[in-house]
């Protein structure tokens, strides 16, 4: 392996450490929950979810679980 690339994993190890340098904009993920896999999206601070928990109540646990994964990463 060059320099120039263990150079970049070394630098790649420190940004992964360092989360507040990441800021999401919008992400699309597939959520499998316990009974069915979820579309989850996020877009300029906003959720949502297609299970139907959220579609009745704004929040889910879908979008909690993310919110607590990405904390301090979202826009």
């Amino acid at each position: 392996m060059d320099y120039g690339m263990i150079g970049k994993i070394e630098k790649a190890k420190r940004y992964a450490q360092e989360k507040d340098r990441i800021h999401f904009n919008q992400l699309t993920v597939t959520f499998e929950g316990e009974n069915n896999a979820h579309t989850v999206h996020y877009q300029t601070g906003e959720w949502n979810c297609d299970c139907e928990f959220f579609q009745s109540r704004g929040r889910c646990s879908h979008t909690m679980a993310l919110e607590m994964i990405l904390e301090g990463m979202l826009s």
